[in-house]
């Protein structure tokens, strides 16, 4: 063999080792968490469902938390006309300033993530660990003009970008 041949493997051991390092210390270094899997969840903590619901999949309850009569039937109207499942409308005890409040609970994440695309990302989140249905309420505010045209939900979902499971929660175990 000669000296030449044996220069050029010895370089690419050395890289194959060097390369093999950086692996195991990146490996050793990483401080992602483990999204989406729940194994190193705290006990007690719910699992959010952090999937990106279609419409025809969200159900929702329309409050009115104006003075605006009928606004809750109008909204309800446009969301079913959107292929959501409205359950129930009616008005809100207490008045709201806000745009809009979407109240949800773990099961509900990805629902309301989709919901907010449909005010511009400036509903407010109300989010309750301890409620178990899948169910959001729309609490419309004073500030509601309007829901978003499909268009401006598009690309306000990609400015949002993917749901996130809430303070105290942890992301669900996705199905692929």
């Amino acid at each position: 063999m000669s000296f030449a041949r044996v220069r050029a493997l010895v370089v690419v051991g050395l890289l194959a080792v060097l390369a093999l390092v950086f692996v195991v210390v990146a490996l050793v270094r990483d401080t992602q968490s483990s999204a989406g899997l729940a194994g190193g969840c705290p006990e007690g903590w719910p699992l959010a469902d952090v999937t990106l619901r279609e419409p025809k999949d969200v159900k929702i309850n329309v409050l009115n938390g104006t003075d605006r009569i009928g606004l809750a039937t109008s909204i309800a109207d446009d969301f079913r006309n959107r292929k959501f499942q409205v359950k129930k409308f009616g008005d809100e005890k207490k008045q709201i300033d806000d745009i809009a409040v979407l109240r949800y609970g773990p099961k509900g994440v990805g629902s309301a993530h989709l919901l907010r695309a449909y005010f511009l990302d400036n509903a407010e989140y109300d989010y309750d660990a301890k409620r178990t249905d899948d169910v959001v309420d729309v609490v419309l505010g004073s500030g509601f003009q309007q829901l978003a045209t499909t268009t401006e939900v598009n690309q306000s979902l990609g400015d949002l970008g993917a749901p996130v499971a809430p303070a105290g929660s942890c992301p669900m175990p996705q199905d692929d």
